[in-house]
Formats: C-alpha cells, structure tokens, sequence
C-alpha cells in the first residue's frame, strides 16, 4: 500500500508540475501563421507561464492581443530593447514611462547594452538602461536585461545602482562563473535556456556551483532554440529540453527543476 501510494503522489506531482518560461517572444511574427498551435503544444508541456518581454513602439499591439487572449498566462513587461535605441529613443522612452503609469507591467525588460550590431549609440543606451532602471525601482518592479558584448558596460552601470532596490533577471546569461557571481550580489537571478544545451555553450562546465535559487528558466522565442532543434525556430514547449539538462547538471529530477525555478519566477515577478 505505501508503495502504490508513493506511485500515486508521484504522478500527481508530475500532473501538477508547473513550468515558467520567464522570456519569451510569443508575439512575434515568427509565430502569426501557428501560433494556438504553437501555445498548445506549450501547454501540454506543462509550460503554463509566460513572460513577454518588449523591445520598442512596433510590438505594443501584438504584445497586449496576446495578453488578451491568454489572460491567465502571459505576463507583460514594457521597455526599450538596447537595439531599438536610436535617435529617437527619448520618445521612445517616454512612452515606456506613460505605459507604466497607465496599467499593469511585471518587470521592466528587456533592457540593457547591445554592442554586438552596433557600437554608435553607446551613449545612449547607457543613458536609457539608467533611466529604466530608475523607473523600476520607483515601480518596485524587476528588470530583464539584456547584454551581448557588454558584460563590462553592463556591470558598471549595475554596480553604480546597487542597493535593496535594485532586483531583477540577467536573460540570456553567457557569462562566466565570476561574471555570474556578480550579477547575483547585483540583485539578479540568471535566465538559463538553449544555450547551456550548446556543446560550446560553457555554462553548462560551472552550473552547478550556482545554487538552484537563483535560476530561472528561459526560451527568448523564437530565438536560441535548445538542442536537438538548434538553428531552428524555437518555441517555449523546448523548454523541457533546458529542464532536462539542468536536471543532470544539477543531479536532481526534472520536476525539482520546474518546482523551484517556477518558485524563484514568483518570488521575482510577484505572481
């Protein structure tokens, strides 16, 4: 009896499991020919919570029908993507400040430094990071960063706003085990997805010496997709792939995975 009821409460546990994709591009037009399709096959991958992070303007529309239609399952967050700062990013800025008064956000993201594209708007972007960073911690809210060749930029700026304020998630980290160390006494969880799939993603060598609390999980739909569909588009439903490996770097079961980063997300964005 102890043993069928041990089977029992183990199945439960699976039927119950809850997994957070806490950055996902789901209104992308990557998406518009399949998307119910491609929200489903989440769903039945026990994927039940969405974070969509903004990038500019031109996504708003696209970003609030999504949240329209799965209410109970996307969360928004409003901010100016480090590649959409142009010369134009003050107006851009200014309707991220309107948005946030006017109803709902949970988090500011994703933000940050890009200099991978393009180095000219240095400047700027360090400009707007600041002052996104400011409006979170006025709003109590966690900001996404983004960073790709900035690690150094981005932490300068981080170190400057560190206090009790200042929480949020580093998306994409690629970093090392220092560079994680530090983005975690900065108040940030690490965003883990495809790449520590990646055979050259090298995360995957120091994981583990990061306690489990300060993971989340992650796709950046469409982009980044995990092994085995690496180069394709990817979908939040692939995150199980990115569960599956950090249940064996982490030696624990996948659900141990799912239970806790889901727990981290709450604890992070508040729902």
């Amino acid at each position: 009896m102890g043993q069928i009821s041990y089977i029992y409460h183990c199945l439960l546990y699976i039927c119950i499991m809850i997994i957070t994709d806490t950055h996902t591009h789901l209104y992308s037009e990557q998406f518009n020919a399949d998307r119910d399709e491609v929200m489903q096959r989440a769903f039945n991958n026990k994927v039940s919570r969405f974070f969509i992070p903004a990038i500019d303007s031109s996504y708003y529309e696209s970003m609030f029908a999504l949240e329209k239609q799965y209410p109970n399952n996307v969360f928004l967050m409003t901010g100016l993507h480090p590649t959409s700062v142009k010369e134009n990013y003050k107006e851009e800025l200014e309707l991220v400040k309107n948005l946030i008064q006017e109803r709902k956000f949970y988090a500011i993201g994703e933000i940050g430094i890009d200099l991978y594209w393009d180095k000219s708007f240095l400047q700027q972007q360090q400009d707007a990071f600041k002052t996104q960073i400011n409006w979170a911690k006025e709003n109590k809210l966690p900001i996404a960063i983004h960073c790709r060749d900035a690690f150094d930029e981005i932490f300068e700026i981080l170190e400057a706003e560190k206090d009790s304020k200042l929480f949020g998630v580093f998306h994409c980290f690629t970093g090392d085990i220092k560079q994680a160390k530090q983005a975690i006494d900065c108040g940030m969880k690490l965003g883990i997805g495809g790449v520590v799939t990646f055979k050259n993603g090298k995360i995957d060598q120091f994981l583990n010496e990061i306690p489990l609390r300060h993971i989340v999980l992650e796709t950046d739909a469409p982009y980044l997709a995990p092994t085995p569909y690496r180069g394709k588009r990817n979908e939040s439903s692939y995150i199980v792939n990115v569960v599956n490996k950090l249940a064996d770097i982490y030696g624990v079961a996948p659900e141990k995975i799912a239970e806790q980063t889901t727990k981290n997300s709450k604890d992070l964005f508040g729902i």
